[in-house]
């Protein structure tokens, strides 16, 4: 389910579930987050993060274990991960980025995407919510309105997009990417490692308020996220009644 490869102080971590469009479920997240805590372990200098097939990462299983009770908790682990190893890690975003993709992302230092990549978070289409950090980082990345129509429009952007927006830093494939992570892994660790931690002092790191978590959970546990899963299965449109 992850490929890792190494070419000098460059590891490339690849999701390789393409029959799921690299979708993310316990099982995957756990192993990626290990790849990644191996990789610096091994003396990386720089992470590059891919999908196998056309796909970056369409999100989370949804007809997997996404639902059960740790789920959430687990992939937000390794979201941070990614936020927190000291190395740069650079997503080469070639296909959909779309809710936990799209977290996978924004959790990566930088961003070399196709021009047809997506990025989209529809939580609000599922019934459910994604976290405070979630919000502040792609606010922090792409700009507050910006993030709020992505999220409260569930309106989606590709790679162009993107990189008009700023969350994308270079259009380019894998190559691209894997070239210029070799470039930066040939610069200084201590440097780059304190301006990672500069830059991701982006106000994600701050605890969210009582409300914001009972809110979030009420979300997940709602009739509405139910209702969103049983649509989907009866492929129809969900009726969501707000409770």
């Amino acid at each position: 389910m992850i490929g890792s490869s190494r070419d000098g102080d460059v590891v490339t971590v690849e999701l390789q579930r393409p029959d799921r469009r690299n979708a993310l479920d316990t099982e995957m997240c756990v192993a990626l987050q290990d790849a990644l805590v191996e990789a610096v372990a091994d003396g990386a200098r720089a992470i590059v993060l891919t999908g196998e097939g056309t796909a970056f990462c369409a999100g989370a299983d949804l007809s997997g274990d996404v639902y059960a009770d740790g789920f959430t908790d687990t992939l937000l682990e390794m979201v941070h991960t990614i936020d927190s190893v000291p190395v740069p890690v650079i997503a080469a975003v070639n296909g959909p980025a779309i809710g936990a993709g799209c977290q996978l992302a924004i959790a990566s230092d930088l961003r070399v995407a196709v021009p047809d990549s997506r990025f989209g978070i529809p939580a609000a289409k599922l019934g459910i919510s994604v976290d405070r950090w979630t919000v502040r980082r792609l606010a922090s990345l792409i700009g507050g309105g910006p993030a709020r129509t992505m999220l409260l429009g569930v309106e989606s952007i590709d790679g162009v997009e993107g990189f008009q927006y700023g969350l994308v830093n270079k259009i380019g494939d894998l190559a691209s990417a894997q070239a210029w992570a070799k470039s930066i892994a040939a610069l200084a660790p201590l440097s780059l490692a304190h301006l990672k931690l500069a830059l991701n002092d982006d106000g994600t790191r701050d605890e969210p308020s009582p409300d914001q978590v009972a809110a979030l959970e009420a979300a997940w546990r709602s009739e509405d996220a139910k209702e969103a899963r049983i649509a989907r299965q009866e492929r129809r449109s969900p009726d969501f009644k707000g409770r």
